[in-house]
């Protein structure tokens, strides 16, 4: 099968590793993969550069040439199938008209992240991003979600039933695994707390700090802050006085997130709004105890006793409660590791993800044909 798979490299964000991830685990699979991404330049025969204007971790602003390149690159490669990856473009909204004048079936994977029950400003901030979506994602063949909450949200605001399948993000579950890690004799500590992703305004990292700050651990128990973002500067400034708070910047070596994963007691994620975070699977994944908000697919995750969910409006007060418990308790930690470690080797496994994708894209193909035939 050959796929047109238009999807983003940079700027990191959990967008483009879903993309390099998927794509690879095709292509693995014996599938012809072409990609199509906003940059300058291509860096291989397999990809196609589309203009472009801005591009963030949020949303990418195309030039006028970018339908024009788009089209004639589909022309010219002819494949089976389009799977976008969404990522907030005015492309998103001309694709479905561009791929059916071509005659070619289009998928979508909508990434945007929410809160169903619309708890703050963020939250409503993206619920009415996705009332500006539903209408175009309509139009595609296929829209792929990561939760049952989620389509059920697209589809009260107009999207098809029939359109929509759940397919949650994966992690492979042998890259990351439980293993040692040297990560806390370097930062010199006997236990671990680690949040890790962009430090941005959705992520609510400053919940985290200020409970962290409160609590005034002794110096061996530290908080590692993995990632980079528009509030680092601030954050950073706000509580230099914290010792114990290890600012590691964004790491892009995957070995090196690993290791430092392997040697976390505790993940914790306390986002204002999520999708499914790849970054709580890859905890998970590697056996990590994880704290994270009930926002998106993520309070699905951890529920059962796979991790522990957090109400997103109240998150200060939940960690000065809870953290203690992992300091005073260190076998929480393991025997929480341990069930979510289990959660992702039956649900969230990249394997998982691929098997239905692929069945997905069968299914999609087959009813194209029938049409075809029909008409």
């Amino acid at each position: 099968m050959h796929i047109a798979w238009l999807g983003k490299k940079t700027p990191f964000c959990g967008n483009v590793t879903y993309s390099l991830e998927v794509t690879q685990s095709l292509r693995d699979r014996g599938h012809q993969v072409s990609f199509l991404h906003f940059d300058l330049e291509r860096e291989s025969e397999t990809e196609v550069a589309l203009p472009y204007l801005y591009k963030s971790t949020i949303y990418t602003l195309p030039t006028l040439r970018s339908s024009k390149v788009l089209i004639n690159a589909l022309q010219e490669l002819r494949p089976d199938i389009v799977h976008a990856s969404l990522a907030l473009s005015p492309l998103d909204f001309t694709l479905p008209e561009i791929c059916h004048d071509l005659g070619i079936p289009l998928v979508a994977t909508f990434h945007l992240p929410f809160d169903a029950k619309r708890r703050n400003l963020t939250s409503s901030t993206q619920q009415f991003t996705y009332q500006i979506y539903a209408p175009a994602l309509a139009e595609y063949d296929q829209v792929v979600v990561f939760s049952d909450l989620q389509k059920d949200l697209l589809h009260r605001l107009g999207v098809p039933m029939d359109r929509l399948t759940v397919i949650p993000n994966g992690v492979d579950p042998d890259r990351y695994s439980p293993g040692p890690s040297k990560i806390k004799e370097e930062l010199q500590c006997e236990r671990l707390f680690l949040f890790q992703g962009r430090l941005a305004v959705e992520k609510n990292v400053e919940s985290l700090l200020r409970a962290w700050q409160r609590l005034n651990f002794p110096h061996k128990y530290k908080l590692a802050i993995v990632g980079d973002g528009p509030l680092a500067p601030l954050l950073k400034a706000s509580y230099s006085h914290c010792s114990n708070i290890v600012w590691m910047g964004y790491i892009g070596e995957e070995q090196r997130r690993i290791e430092i994963l392997r040697g976390t007691d505790v993940f914790i994620l306390p986002s204002l709004v999520e999708g499914l975070s790849l970054s709580l699977l890859e905890a998970m994944s590697c056996g990590v105890a994880c704290l994270a908000t009930d926002v998106g697919a993520d309070g699905e995750v951890v529920n059962g006793g796979a991790g522990i969910a957090l109400d997103s409006t109240n998150v200060v007060n939940q960690l000065i409660t809870l953290l203690p418990l992992f300091i005073d308790h260190p076998e929480l930690s393991a025997m929480i590791g341990r069930k979510a470690r289990q959660r992702v080797l039956e649900r969230y496994t990249l394997h998982q993800n691929i098997n239905q994708l692929e069945n997905l894209y069968h299914r999609i193909l087959k009813q194209y044909s029938f049409s075809l035939a029909s008409s």
